[in-house]
């Protein structure tokens, strides 16, 4: 699973990338602890089901602090966009190819209104962040269709003439881009084009086909960025009534709350409401100030910076998933090295037992007999579908190791 983060130039994009992925504990054996510079793990944040068990747990792929999961989530920084990228303007081709494989989006927009529609700093006020939304909706839109255009002649011909299926052929098209053909009938159905010869198809119905395909394939969060700015409110409700998933954010508060926790002066878990100070001798009187804002202006009003509830908007909403915790003792819930709930996992609602065995290990899956219940014991047969927080033993004829 990968989540873009996208925007115009200068909103507050690599600072929710820096704020995202500032970790205070590192985590061991994790695939993505060394990644490219443009990457890097965030954290969805869920309840642990260690307290529910009354066991003290030793996560390995994920971080658990006072019964709150911290699950790894890889993140993509994209390029920042301006009109015309999909014709290559600024550093449209780069942006392109880095949310090719996204599974979903962040947008983060300027709030206040004070930047323009080319990222240049204005008046707080002066620029209306529903166009930014708008402008960034189009040009994934562009970029989907000039894809498409490049074979659509022989494509369309083919679906008609040799009644191949059209969402089997545009799949092929669109792998790259992480777009199945689930997706493609989806938007078939949506765009009212599912049934109607694709040879007959005009731009304004390929266009329509393409802004749905978009919107199913890479689900978007809209994150408003300085909500601290008093310009942000109306901006922030205005988008709201326009039916977009938005999440209030501030940025440099998740940033400074972040780099005060690392230090230790502070007591604060990503996505907490509040935080407590630890050493307020160490603090400066202007440092004191600075955080009694952010909880004034930001904690006090929205509940958290937006930082975690973006990510979890994007993964829970959005993706739909659901955790589950995966064990080999259904009794102790460990591992065969003893550690209590090691680790847990990020699979999609109606994910099967033998799916879950296939993700952990591929001769797990292949030589699985059946699974257990570690709350009630019972045996679970491969096409049972997980549920949330389920914690699971999966048996099979060959255990690795």
């Amino acid at each position: 699973m990968q989540i873009g983060i996208v925007g115009k130039p200068n909103v507050g994009k690599s600072t929710f990338f820096s704020a995202s992925t500032l970790a205070t504990v590192p985590i061991a054996n994790y695939p993505f602890t060394t990644v490219e510079p443009n990457k890097g793990v965030g954290y969805a944040r869920i309840k642990c089901v260690c307290e529910e068990f009354g066991v003290e747990d030793n996560p390995v792929n994920s971080i658990c602090i006072n019964g709150i999961r911290l699950v790894p989530v890889e993140l993509v920084d994209c390029a920042g966009l301006v009109p015309g990228a999909w014709m290559g303007r600024g550093l449209g081709n780069r942006f392109l190819d880095e949310i090719r494989r996204a599974d979903a989006l962040l947008h983060i927009v300027d709030a206040s209104g004070g930047t323009d529609i080319e990222g240049r700093p204005c008046e707080p006020g002066a620029h209306d962040p529903l166009e930014d939304i708008e402008f960034l909706d189009r040009e994934l839109a562009m970029w989907v269709v000039q894809i498409i255009k490049r074979d659509w002649g022989k494509v369309s011909r083919r679906a008609e003439m040799s009644g191949e299926d059209l969402a089997s052929l545009l799949e092929t098209r669109l792998s790259g881009l992480a777009i199945t053909r689930h997706h493609i009938v989806s938007a078939l159905k949506k765009s009212d084009l599912a049934g109607v010869g694709p040879t007959s198809w005009t731009d304004e119905q390929l266009a329509s086909f393409t802004h749905h395909l978009i919107k199913i394939s890479k689900p978007m969060v809209i994150v408003a960025n300085k909500i601290d700015v008093p310009e942000s409110k109306e901006n922030y409700e205005k988008i709201v009534d326009a039916g977009y998933r938005v999440v209030p954010y501030c940025a440099e508060a998740e940033l400074a709350l972040r780099r005060a926790a690392e230090r230790k002066l502070i007591n604060y878990i990503p996505g907490d409401s509040d935080f407590e100070l630890l050493k307020p001798e160490e603090l400066t009187s202007q440092q004191k100030k600075a955080l009694e804002l952010i909880r004034e202006r930001v904690l006090s009003k929205y509940r958290s910076t937006g930082v975690v509830e973006a990510i979890n908007t994007a993964v829970f909403e959005l993706l739909q998933m659901i955790a589950v915790y995966p064990v080999e003792d259904p009794v102790k819930l460990c591992d065969h090295e003893g550690r209590v709930l090691p680790d847990v996992y990020l699979v999609p609602k109606g994910t099967t037992a033998r799916q879950l065995a296939y993700r952990i290990h591929t001769e797990l899956g292949e030589t699985f007999i059946h699974a257990i219940d570690a709350r009630t014991k019972m045996r679970l047969s491969e096409d049972y579908q997980l549920r949330d927080r389920d914690v699971i033993t999966i048996v099979s004829a060959k255990k690795r190791g």
